[in-house]
C-alpha cells in the first residue's frame, strides 16, 4: 500500500525534487546515525546498509528496477580515495610511534595472505571443481580489511589504538588491491620470478612516483592564492588516482604517502627542503582542507553505503551451504587474527582484534573479478553475509569496550569517592576531638 502512495505522488514533473528531498533525507538521517554511533559504539555503516535494503522493500526500488552497479563503482572508487585520505591526514609519524607502524604492517600482510589461501581452499571444497586460480581470486576480497569502514568506527578509542587500526586497514587494502591485480595481470605469466618482478616493480615504482607528486603537490598546495583551490586538490587527487588505476598501479599508495607528508611535513621538509616549505601557508589551508576532505569523505560513504543496502538481495542467503560456509570463514579470519596479535602484539590488543570489518574494497574487488573467472556456483550471499557479521562483530567490540572503559571509570570514580569520604570523615572526627583540648588550653 505504501509504495504505491509514493508512486502517485512521483509525477514527471516533480521526480527532481522527490530525489532531492530524498538524497537530503539520508544525508540527514547519516548524519544523527553518526550521532548514534558516538554514544553507543555501533557503526553507522551498519544502519545505513539497513536503511538502503529497507527502504527498497519500502518503495519497492532495487536493482531490479535501476541498475545500481556503476553508481556503486563510482561511490566506492571515490569514496575509498577520500577515506584513505582522511585517515592519513590523522596519521603522525615519529621514532617512538615506528613499532606500531611495522607491526600494523606485518599483521595485515600476514593476515592477507594465510586468509587468501585458506579461503581459496574452502571455496573449492564447497564449489567442488573449481581451479585454484579461480578460487584464490574469488578469496581475495574476502580477506581485505575494509579502511572505509575502520576508519570512521575508530574515532572514539584512544589515539594509539586508533592509529594502529588506520595503518593496519589502509595497508591491507592497499596490499590487497596489489594482490587482486597482480594475480589477475599475471594470469598468462607461468614464471613466479617474473611475477615477484612485476609485482615488486609496481610496489616500488609506484612508491616513488608517491614521494615526487606528493613533493610537487605540496609547492603547488602552498602557492595557490585563489579563493577556490580546496576541490581543485581533490580532483588532482582524484586524477592521480584514476591514472594510476588505468596503468595498474597501487594508487592508494600515492594518496597514503601524499597524505603522510603533508601531515608530517616538518619531517619530510627538512634540512636544504624547508627552504621550499611556507609553514605560514600550508597551515592557513590545511584545517579548510581536511575539513572537506572529511565532509566529502562522509557525503560519498553515506551514498555508496545506502546504495549497497539497495543492491542487497536475500534470495541466496539462507541456503545452509551458504551460511555455514561463511560462519567456518569469518571463525577462521578471527582466529588467524587473534595468534598474529598473540604473537606479535602480545598484549593489549582488544578491541582491535575484533576489528576486521570487509565492506567497500570487498564489493569493488568482487564486481571487478574479470568475466573469465565469473562462476554461477559462487553465492553471493557468502560475501553479505561476511560484510554483515564482520561489522557486527565489530559494533559488538566498539560497544563492549566501550561499556567496559565506562565501567572502569566508574568503579575507579567509585573508589576515589569512597576514599574521599573516608578522608573526610577522618578529618572531621579530627576536629571534633580537638575541640576540647582547645577549650582546655584556652
Amino acid at each position: 500500500m505504501f509504495p504505491g502512495v509514493i508512486h502517485n505522488i512521483i509525477t514527471d514533473g516533480n521526480i527532481a525534487y522527490m530525489l532531492i528531498i530524498g538524497a537530503s533525507l539520508i544525508v540527514i538521517l547519516s548524519y544523527l546515525f553518526s550521532l548514534f554511533a558516538k554514544k553507543t559504539a555501533v557503526p553507522s555503516v551498519i544502519l545505513l546498509i539497513i536503511l538502503g535494503f529497507s527502504s527498497k522493500k519500502l518503495f519497492s526500488i532495487g536493482v531490479t528496477d535501476v541498475d545500481l552497479l556503476f553508481p556503486l563503482e563510482i561511490l566506492g572508487i571515490i569514496g575509498l580515495m577520500l577515506i584513505v585520505l582522511e585517515g592519513a591526514l590523522d596519521l603522525k609519524l615519529s621514532r617512538e610511534r615506528w613499532p606500531m607502524i611495522w607491526k600494523s604492517g606485518l599483521i595485515a600482510i600476514l593476515s592477507l595472505g594465510i586468509n587468501v589461501f585458506v579461503f581459496a581452499f574452502g571455496i573449492q571444497y564447497i564449489i567442488g571443481n573449481l581451479d585454484f586460480l579461480t578460487a584464490f581470486i574469488y578469496a581475495i576480497p574476502l580477506s581485505i580489511i575494509s579502511s572505509a569502514i575502520v576508519i570512521p568506527s575508530v574515532e572514539d578509542i584512544e589515539e594509539e589504538k586508533k592509529e594502529f587500526l588506520i595503518y593496519e586497514s589502509t595497508l591491507s587494502d592497499i596490499f590487497g588491491l596489489i594482490l587482486f591485480y597482480a594475480v589477475i595481470n599475471n594470469v598468462n605469466t607461468n614464471e613466479a620470478a617474473k611475477i615477484g618482478f612485476n609485482v615488486i616493480s609496481n610496489i616500488g615504482g609506484t612508491l616513488i612516483l608517491s614521494v615526487i607528486v606528493s613533493y610537487l603537490l605540496i609547492v603547488f598546495f602552498q602557492k595557490v592564492r585563489t579563493q577556490i583551490k580546496l576541490f581543485l586538490f581533490i580532483s588532482v587527487l582524484l586524477l592521480l588516482y584514476s591514472i594510476g588505476k588505468v596503468f595498474h598501479l597501487s594508487s592508494l599508495l600515492i594518496i597514503l604517502v601524499f597524505g603522510l607528508i603533508l601531515e608530517n611535513r616538518q619531517i619530510f621538509f627538512s634540512g636544504f627542503m624547508n627552504r621550499f616549505l611556507k609553514e605560514s601557508d600550508i597551515r592557513r589551508v590545511l584545517s579548510d582542507f581536511k575539513l572537506l576532505t572529511r565532509e566529502s569523505a562522509f557525503i560519498v560513504r553515506t551514498f555508496f553505503f545506502f546504495v549497497f543496502g539497495l543492491s542487497i538481495t536475500i534470495a541466496g542467503i539462507f541456503k545452509t551451504k551458504v551460511v555455514v560456509g561463511a560462519f567456518i570463514f569469518m571463525a577462521i579470519m578471527f582466529v588467524v587474527r587473534w595468534l598474529l596479535f598473540k604473537f606479535i602484539l602480545k598484549r593489549d590488543f582488544t578491541p582491535q582484534v575484533f576489528i576486521a570489518p570487509r565492506g567497500l574494497i570487498s564489493v569493488l574487488l568482487y564486481f571487478a573479478i574479470p568475466s573469465e573467472f565469473l562462476i554461477n556456483d559462487f553465492e553471493s550471499g557468502i560475501l553479505l553475509i561476511i560484510i554483515l557479521g564482520t561489522s557486527i562483530m565489530m559494533a559488538w567490540a566498539l560497544v563492549h569496550y566501550k561499556l567496559g572503559k565506562t565501567g572502569r571509570l566508574r568503579k575507579i570514580a567509585g573508589v576515589k569517592n569512597k576514599v574521599y569520604r573516608i578522608q573526610t570523615r577522618k578529618s572531621s572526627e579530627e576536629d571534633e576531638n580537638s575541640k576540647p583540648f582547645k577549650k582546655n588550653i584556652v
